[in-house]
C-alpha cells in the first residue's frame, strides 16, 4: 500500500510540476532522424500486430533513417494503470517518441458506467509525463472498434458498445488538442474499413477479431498501423525509376541505385523495400482482402516506375518473375509497383527475413516489461539491499532488447532486382 501511495505522488508530482510551467521540448510534428518510438497500449498492442507493422515500415520502407522502435503492450491495461506504471517501465527507456492508445478497457465494455472524466485526466497525465520526460513527438491515438457481428457479447452489446468507444475517441481527441500533440482517429477509419469490408466479404467477416471481436487479425491491425503511421509523418515515397526507352537511360530516386540499363532491362540495387503483403485475400489473417478499403498503397507504398516514350502504346513490364500489361499513359504518369505486384515481388523474400527477426524483438519485450521492469521493482521492496544488483539486471535486460532491435536492422540487407519494359502493341 505504501508503495502504491509513494508512484501515485510520484506521478501527481510530475504532473504538478508540469502544470507550473517547466520546461518541456517543443513538440515534432513527425518522426525525425534518429528517434526512438516507444508503441504504448493495452492488449491489442501487445498481440504484436500494429506494432510489428510499424516497426517493418521503419526499418525497411524507411521514412527517415536510424529509426528505433519497441512495443509496450500490456494486457488488460487501462490509461490510469498505464500513468501509475510509467515511473518504472516506460520512462526508464528514455523514448524520443511515443504513440499511445488506450480505451478498449477504459470504457468497461458497456458492463459500467464509463469514467470519462478518469479517462480524460489520465491521458493528460500520461502526455503530461512523457512531455517532462523529453519526449519530442507524442501521438495520442483513440481505441479502435469492437466487430459488429464477433464481439464477445453478441450484435446487440457491440452496438451499445461502439458509441461508447466514439464518446472515448472524442475525449482522446480534446485531450490532444489540448496538449498540442497529434491525434489518430483509429476508431473512425476501424468503423468505415469494417462497414464496406462486411458489405463484401459477408456480415461475418471480421475485421475486430473473429475470436472475441476485441482483438483484431492481421487485417484490422493494418488499418490501426496506416492510421498511426500517417500521424508519425510518414509520406509514402518508398522510390521512383524513371525509364527512358529512347536513349536507354534510368534514373531513381534516394535509397536506389541503377546498376544497368540496357534495351529497356534496368537492374537496380535498393536499400528501401516497398511494403509487402502475404496471404488470402479473404481471410482475417491477411490484410490483403481490405487493401480496396484502405488507401495503404496509395498514401504509403508508392514504389513507382515512370517510363517516357510509350508513345501511346501498350507496355509489358515484368518485375521479377511476373508481368504485367500497362497502357502508356498509365505508364508515363507512374505505375506503383508496390501495388500492382501484390502478390509476388524481388523483396517479398527480404521483408520475410526482416519479419522473423522483428516478431522475436518484439516478443522478448513483453516480458521485459512485465516481468522484468515490472516484478524486479516489487522484489526491491523486500530485498531493498539487493537494489544495486537488481537494477543491474534491469540493465542488462534494456541492453538484450537494443541488441535484438539492432539485429532485425542490420536483416535489412539491399536488394537487387530487374525491371524489364517491353512495347507489345
Amino acid at each position: 500500500m505504501l508503495r502504491t501511495v509513494l508512484l501515485s505522488l510520484t506521478v501527481l508530482g510530475a504532473q504538478i510540476t508540469w502544470a507550473a510551467g517547466s520546461a518541456a521540448p517543443p513538440q515534432q510534428s513527425k518522426l525525425e532522424r534518429g528517434d526512438f518510438l516507444a508503441v504504448c497500449g493495452d492488449s491489442i498492442t501487445e498481440q504484436k500486430l500494429y506494432c510489428r507493422f510499424i516497426e517493418e515500415y521503419l526499418l525497411m520502407c524507411r521514412p527517415q533513417p536510424d529509426l528505433r522502435i519497441m512495443q509496450l503492450g500490456w494486457n488488460g491495461e487501462t490509461s490510469w494503470g498505464f500513468l501509475s506504471k510509467m515511473p518504472n517501465e516506460a520512462l526508464r527507456f528514455n523514448p524520443s517518441a511515443v504513440t499511445i492508445c488506450f480505451g478498449m478497457n477504459d470504457g468497461g465494455y458497456a458492463q459500467v458506467v464509463p469514467n470519462y472524466e478518469r479517462y480524460r485526466k489520465s491521458l493528460h497525465g500520461i502526455v503530461q509525463s512523457f512531455k517532462k520526460d523529453n519526449v519530442k513527438f507524442i501521438v495520442l491515438a483513440s481505441p479502435g472498434v469492437v466487430d459488429t457481428q464477433t464481439f464477445w457479447g453478441g450484435p446487440d452489446q457491440a452496438a451499445k458498445y461502439n458509441p461508447i468507444l466514439a464518446n472515448l475517441r472524442d475525449v482522446a481527441r480534446q485531450v490532444a488538442t489540448e496538449e498540442g500533440v497529434v491525434f489518430a482517429d483509429i476508431h473512425d477509419a476501424m468503423k468505415d474499413v469494417m462497414t464496406r469490408a462486411k458489405a463484401k466479404f459477408g456480415k461475418q467477416y471480421a475485421l475486430a477479431g473473429a475470436d472475441d471481436g476485441v482483438h483484431p487479425d492481421e487485417n484490422g491491425h493494418l488499418v490501426m498501423a496506416y492510421v498511426m503511421l500517417k500521424a508519425l509523418g510518414c509520406d509514402g515515397n518508398i522510390g521512383t525509376i524513371t525509364l527512358d526507352l529512347a536513349h536507354d537511360q534510368a534514373q531513381a530516386t534516394d535509397g536506389h541505385r541503377v546498376l544497368s540499363c540496357r534495351n529497356g532491362e534496368v537492374r537496380i540495387e535498393s536499400t528501401r523495400y516497398p511494403f509487402c503483403f502475404y496471404g488470402q485475400a479473404s481471410s482475417p489473417h491477411s490484410p490483403k482482402g481490405i487493401l480496396e478499403f484502405l488507401p495503404f498503397n496509395q498514401d504509403l507504398n508508392r514504389f513507382r516506375l515512370v517510363v517516357n516514350g510509350t508513345a501511346g502504346h501498350t507496355v509489358r513490364v515484368t518485375w521479377g518473375n511476373v508481368s504485367k500489361e500497362f497502357s502508356g499513359a498509365l505508364a508515363e504518369r507512374g505505375i506503383n509497383l508496390a501495388a500492382e505486384f501484390i502478390d509476388q515481388n524481388p523483396f517479398s523474400a527480404a521483408f520475410l527475413r526482416v519479419e522473423q527477426a522483428v516478431k522475436a524483438q518484439q516478443d522478448y519485450e513483453t516480458p521485459l516489461v512485465k516481468r522484468l521492469m515490472h516484478e524486479m521493482y516489487e522484489f526491491e521492496s523486500f530485498l531493498p539491499e539487493e537494489k544495486a544488483e537488481m537494477e543491474q539486471i534491469k540493465t542488462a535486460g534494456m541492453r538484450k532488447a537494443k541488441d535484438l532491435f539492432d539485429r532485425a536492422a542490420r536483416e535489412v540487407q539491399p536488394v537487387r532486382h530487374t525491371i524489364r519494359v517491353e512495347i507489345v502493341k
